[in-house]
């Protein structure tokens, strides 16, 4: 039977701790049981910081610091709060019922454009083993939400215009799906939760590439925060175990 040697190994420089080398002998680590038991239901948390900041091309530096700059200012303040805006306003003027896509206006079209576009971005990072590179444009995709929600302003379009409204949160469902597939190599735990969000099975990779996946009509489910606020109190306490 023949031999196929590997042709392309891809490998890291040095993950430092605190601005230390990490030491198990000194107990300068991060023991995995003892984060699983401060911080439960927060696995893609930890998967997200160390994918963040994985050392590619130089060393980098874990601290606990960053790695709740990062939970509270990025996963909470832009991937969560988009997603709740989204879940909370369907529910609230619609029952959880997927509203009807009407007219597009060019604001629409051109963030709908937009969005069809991660799946190659991510997926092209992921073969080509940059997944810093590609859990920054899953990212971009959450800011992209973000800053649609943020311009049109649904909250309060819907005293004027219901079928404006139900387009801008039509499309914002769609981003939210996509969300829901491209988190799946980087967040799997929270992909999962959006998918019982959306009250959806997520389809494959290419579903990512379409403009429309949850069609007028369909049922989600009531919100629910996929990540939530790390206190000082809680990243100084692990500080303090490393001295």
């Amino acid at each position: 039977m023949e031999n196929i040697l590997p042709n392309n190994v891809p490998s890291n420089e040095f993950l430092n701790l605190e601005g230390e080398k990490i030491s198990t002998s000194r107990n300068h680590a991060i023991w995995v049981h003892e984060y699983l038991n401060n911080f439960p239901n927060k696995v893609d948390v930890l998967r997200y910081v160390l994918c963040s900041i994985s050392p590619e091309n130089k060393d980098s530096d874990f601290t606990w610091k960053d790695f709740q700059a990062r939970n509270n200012n990025e996963l909470v303040a832009i991937f969560g709060n988009f997603v709740n805006r989204v879940i909370v306003l369907t529910n609230k003027y619609w029952d959880g019922i997927t509203p009807v896509l009407h007219e597009l206006s060019e604001k629409d079209q051109i963030t709908i454009s937009e969005t069809i576009c991660f799946a190659e971005k991510i997926g092209y990072s992921i073969e080509n083993y940059k997944f810093r590179e590609g859990l920054f444009e899953l990212m971009n995709l959450a800011r992209l939400g973000n800053k649609y929600l943020a311009e049109t302003e649904p909250w309060r379009l819907i005293k004027t215009d219901s079928k404006k409204t139900e387009t801008i949160l039509n499309i914002s469902l769609q981003i939210v799906y996509k969300l829901a597939i491209l988190s799946q190599p980087f967040l799997p735990n929270t992909s999962k939760k959006l998918s019982e969000l959306l009250n959806s099975k997520l389809s494959n990779w290419s579903s990512a590439k379409q403009e429309i996946n949850l069609k007028a009509g369909h049922k989600i489910n009531m919100p629910e925060h996929l990540f939530e606020v790390i206190s000082d109190e809680q990243i100084n306490a692990e500080i303090e175990k490393l001295k």
